[in-house]
């Protein structure tokens, strides 16, 4: 054999010179996302629209903030999705409800949602699911051992987003309903046992999925 010939065969050169189409194309080495990738990231757009059919539950608060089903299912968007994707689509979420579509809690749209007390929770939203994706990846990445402690994972990194969150909507209520801290953070405390048990219940589900379908771990992320 030659050596150009044996300079063909090496696979470190196969990107370069006559390489491997199918070894180019693999997972590990794809970075683009394809149409499963898109379609998933349409799938929990929507289903973060949808959720807001579960009617909110008042919290008590003085600017009226409630209590919805939308934090599940930005946490169950970065733990399903990972980060990058998870952020397309909550974020893809975020914009069509700024634009005028009545996809918020309470049916609302619209850029008036931004001078609401809800605002700083709503625009978290994306950054959460991308917080969520990124702490669960590792747990994730041997579909086959998913065990009680990858769910206590799952919980953990879902929490880490709900921490931002928190933070941001605390941020929002004193920023657009003139809250000194302290007030603010009363007016947040009742949201916090709820996200917890929806924590729980996103990581269970993630679980499942990732069970059901190990395929989306060998996507892009």
């Amino acid at each position: 054999m030659s050596k150009q010939s044996a300079h063909h065969r090496n696979p470190a050169t196969s990107g370069i010179v006559g390489g491997s189409p199918a070894a180019d194309e693999s997972p590990a080495r794809r970075r683009s996302w394809n149409g499963t990738d898109l379609a998933l990231i349409g799938v929990f757009a929507a289903l973060t629209a949808a959720s807001i059919a579960v009617p909110p539950i008042p919290a008590g608060n003085i600017l009226g903030v409630p209590i919805t089903l939308q934090t599940m299912v930005v946490a169950l968007a970065g733990l399903v999705l990972g980060g990058a994707r998870a952020f397309a689509a909550v974020g893809l979420y975020v914009l069509l409800g700024l634009v005028g579509l009545p996809i918020f809690a309470g049916y609302q749209g619209g850029l008036g949602v931004l001078a609401m007390g809800s605002a700083g929770y709503l625009l978290s939203f994306p950054f959460a699911a991308a917080l969520i994706g990124v702490l669960a990846r590792p747990a994730l990445r041997r579909v086959r051992k998913l065990t009680t402690v990858t769910t206590l994972w799952l919980f953990a990194a879902a929490t880490a987003g709900t921490v931002l969150t928190h933070l941001c909507g605390i941020a929002g209520m004193m920023l657009n309903g003139q809250l000194a801290f302290g007030a603010a953070l009363v007016a947040d405390l009742p949201f916090v046992p709820g996200d917890l048990v929806k924590n729980a219940a996103a990581a269970a589900i993630a679980v499942g999925i990732h069970k059901a379908f190990p395929d989306l771990l060998r996507r892009p992320r």
